[in-house]
């Protein structure tokens, strides 16, 4: 089966279609969600695989895993995957080469990876005699995965914005009390986020009112394997005892009020998932800068009528210039029942522009066609 006819063949448009519902299984984060699809060489849907988070397999080395738990043999297969297979050596091992071990014989993937590190796996796969062909589906696959390659374009983090509410938009009451809107199932879901981002970004005033710990634990209390980076962004100073300083060097101060400043140095730390929780100030300075990829609401189902609003003025004055948000389901749905909340998932449906920052832009931007 040759190029033309994979693309135009229903075999292979299905199996791109199975690859990007796959990759919605997966989280948003500092990596992008990606699916695959193993074919034999009749066209026949053998496996598939969808990357899990950072640290675990992607979605190539996936499929080819559950095709091997099936027994399927792999040599002379057609692989169909929504991101070019990457090659380098992370956490994981380079896609490219787990495709050639694989004996797959051709790779039709639907856009390049902009990401530097990654990026010259078709290379790779053409020299080891691999037969390459992208941009199958590109325009949904760069769709996909829009923030994440702003981020990656932009060279900072990929920001996830959570906000713990209720019905009411008030994430504290009148005297300041805040623990515990959400309930515990939101908590937990909360500290299990924790554990997949790179670091966690509060104010200043969240720290001198709350004295969060901004720790990852388990449901049990323990602290969990991964601890995110815990940063405060403002430019009054951090109490010496202040909880979130800890004593394992995990602490970092940015002491700037420009988003933008903070996510570069960050950024610069190793960061590239970066979830911001609060207060109000710092919640409204990232959505009016337009740098939050990913919302993440916990709704609680409470009326305090007064207190904290969970956001400030965001500089808009008419409808006509409304951020809009879509529901995403990516990772798990975009509404989700927990205890007696409710867990909303959006992400940006448009460009957010304002006057100190820069437009988002369309993901074709950065990435370049099919060869």
């Amino acid at each position: 089966m040759n190029h033309l006819d994979m693309l135009k063949n229903a075999a292979g448009q299905q199996a791109m279609e199975a690859a990007l519902a796959a990759a919605l299984r997966g989280p948003r984060g500092a990596n992008p969600l990606v699916g695959a699809v193993i074919l034999s060489p009749e066209g026949e849907h053998l496996a598939t695989g969808y990357h899990r988070g950072a640290g675990t397999a992607h979605a190539e080395a996936d499929a080819i895993s559950e095709a091997r738990r099936q027994g399927i043999d792999t040599a002379g297969t057609t692989m169909v995957v929504t991101l070019e297979p990457c090659n380098h050596e992370g956490r994981t091992g380079p896609c490219a080469q787990a495709i050639i071990a694989a004996g797959i014989a051709k790779v039709i993937y639907a856009v390049d990876d902009p990401h530097d590190p990654a990026a010259g796996g078709a290379r790779t796969l053409r020299a080891a005699g691999v037969e390459v062909h992208s941009g199958l589906a590109a325009e949904q696959a760069r769709d996909l995965n829009r923030e994440w390659f702003d981020a990656v374009a932009a060279k900072r983090p990929f920001v996830t914005l959570h906000i713990a509410q209720t019905l009411d938009s008030r994430i504290a009451a009148v005297d300041g009390t805040s623990q515990w809107i959400s309930s515990p199932e939101s908590l937990a879901d909360n500290h299990g986020l924790r554990e997949l981002i790179d670091a966690i970004l509060v104010g200043t005033g969240t720290v001198l009112i709350d004295n969060p710990r901004l720790t990852a634990r388990t449901p049990d209390g323990e602290l969990s394997q991964h601890q995110p980076l815990r940063a405060v962004m403002g430019l009054r100073e951090v109490p010496e005892d202040a909880a979130v300083r800890g004593s394992d060097g995990r602490f970092v101060h940015l002491p700037t009020r420009d988003p933008a400043e903070a996510l570069g140095r960050l950024f610069a730390e190793g960061a590239r998932h970066v979830m911001v929780e609060g207060g109000s100030s710092i919640l409204s300075t990232f959505l009016a800068a337009g740098l939050v990829d990913e919302l993440i609401i916990y709704l609680a189902p409470t009326l305090l009528g007064s207190g904290t609003a969970a956001l400030n003025d965001l500089g808009i004055t008419t409808l006509a210039d409304a951020q809009q948000w879509s529901w995403d389901d990516a990772g798990g749905g975009a509404v989700r029942t927990l205890g007696n909340d409710l867990r909303l998932h959006l992400r940006p449906t448009r460009a957010v522009t304002t006057k100190n920052s820069v437009p988002r832009r369309e993901a074709a931007e950065y990435v370049t066609g099919g060869h």
